[in-house]
């Protein structure tokens, strides 16, 4: 019936997002425990497997595997690591720069992903689980390359007070030089974390000093989904 179709799309497209909002909201112990590269490989590891699974869906006749995929999508995708790991990995000096780097791929790979998806390309009757599966591809990139670096330095120091793993990863980072500098930066941010308490959701959004401040980030996202960006 159409009323079901609708309803199975609708589910099918949102699903994403609440995978997306169960990653994030892990992220916080799960980069802490096992550290920022360990999850990103994890990361890489359901990519793939979701990947797998959303282009298989057309052979086994299964929308059910696309809905699974999409799931697991989305905790893979939200789990705001990327971006973290990019910045704690580079000097200093080019620290902002490696941060923008996450935004502009992700918007040039949701555009691609858009021009991909035109029928005339992958969008076809035929073409369209090469489409879905081919997520997994800059996934498996990651996956193979990710091993030749080293944990953060930062999460080294502060969270596993691993001195020569810091000392080591910092090396094979940005050489032998002098580093000085970028190591004080982080001994600071390490003495600072330790008067300060790290707060969990519901105690930030019952915190009256950062209310104003979450107000404003709430009504930027919203106003930015309702904005018909997506649309174009």
């Amino acid at each position: 019936h159409q009323d079901n179709l609708l309803f199975l799309w609708s589910i099918t497209v949102s699903i994403f997002g609440i995978g997306g909002l169960l990653g994030s909201s892990g992220s916080r112990y799960l980069t802490v425990k096992y550290g920022k590269k360990k999850c990103l490989l994890c990361n890489n590891l359901l990519m793939i497997v979701a990947a797998s699974v959303m282009g298989c869906s057309k052979i086994a006749r299964s929308f059910e595997m696309i809905l699974i995929g999409r799931f697991m999508c989305g905790v893979s995708l939200c789990i705001p690591l990327h971006h973290q790991y990019v910045g704690e990995i580079s000097p200093r000096k080019i620290r902002g720069f490696a941060n923008s780097t996450s935004s502009c791929f992700w918007s040039l790979g949701k555009a691609i992903g858009q021009i991909s998806g035109q029928r005339e390309l992958l969008g076809s009757q035929s073409l369209w689980p090469m489409l879905m599966a081919s997520c997994g591809f800059p996934a498996l990139v990651q996956l193979v390359a990710l091993p030749f670096f080293p944990e953060s330095p930062p999460y080294l120091l502060m969270h596993k007070g691993d001195q020569e793993g810091f000392k080591k990863a910092i090396r094979q980072l940005w050489g032998e030089g002098h580093h000085q500098a970028e190591i004080d930066d982080i001994m600071k941010e390490k003495a600072t974390m330790k008067n300060i308490k790290t707060l969990s959701v519901l105690e930030l959004m019952k915190e009256p000093a950062f209310r104003w401040q979450l107000c404003i980030v709430s009504i930027l996202t919203v106003t930015v989904q309702l904005c018909g960006i997506n649309a174009v």
